[in-house]
């Protein structure tokens, strides 16, 4: 129903809402909380039912971000930088939670992530070093940290090293 590939790895979402991958898994970015390359398809053990049944985002380059149905944001793989916004640069081979309920789109790359929640917020974290977190700064954040004040953000964007969204008035915002 859903899939992505993520470089040497790929995953996909059944219309059951169990999420599967497989290929390479360097930073753990399979969630089987191991480092094993795997040739066929494992399940990644929980309920993955989208956020309102929409596109997730598998960001690619050793890392996945998930958003459920219930608007929790889960992450795992590499955590350089702090990409998987657990307030660490750990790895995990295994899915967290970021703290939170009201997610409701994600956006990234192996080392930045931008975020929305259902208030229209937009949130950043990881690699800042050309400044596409969109704080104004090239600091790297661990934690997911809310870009300005405006509540009218409708989808973001991350290509390179370059962030943006659209906002719900069809302009485009970019930095980086």
């Amino acid at each position: 129903r859903q899939g992505s590939g993520m470089g040497n790895d790929q995953a996909v979402i059944k219309s059951d809402g169990t999420l599967w991958a497989w290929g390479g898994n360097t930073n753990g970015q399979l969630g089987q909380n191991d480092r094993v390359q795997y040739s066929s398809p494992v399940q990644i053990p929980g309920d993955w039912t989208l956020y309102n049944n929409a596109r997730t985002s598998f960001t690619g380059g050793d890392n996945m971000r998930i958003i459920k149905s219930d608007g929790t944001l889960w992450a795992w793989g590499f955590g350089g930088e702090g990409s998987n916004g657990d307030g660490t640069t750990t790895q995990r081979s295994s899915p967290i939670q970021i703290p939170g309920t009201t997610w409701s789109a994600i956006t990234g790359n192996y080392r930045a992530n931008l975020a929305l929640k259902t208030d229209g917020t937009l949130w950043s974290w990881g690699n800042n070093e050309l400044g596409s977190l969109g704080h104004n700064n090239t600091t790297d954040y661990s934690s997911p940290r809310q870009v300005g004040s405006d509540t009218t953000w409708a989808s973001p964007i991350i290509r390179g090293d370059n962030g943006g969204c659209v906002k719900t008035d069809g302009t485009l915002w970019m930095w980086g």
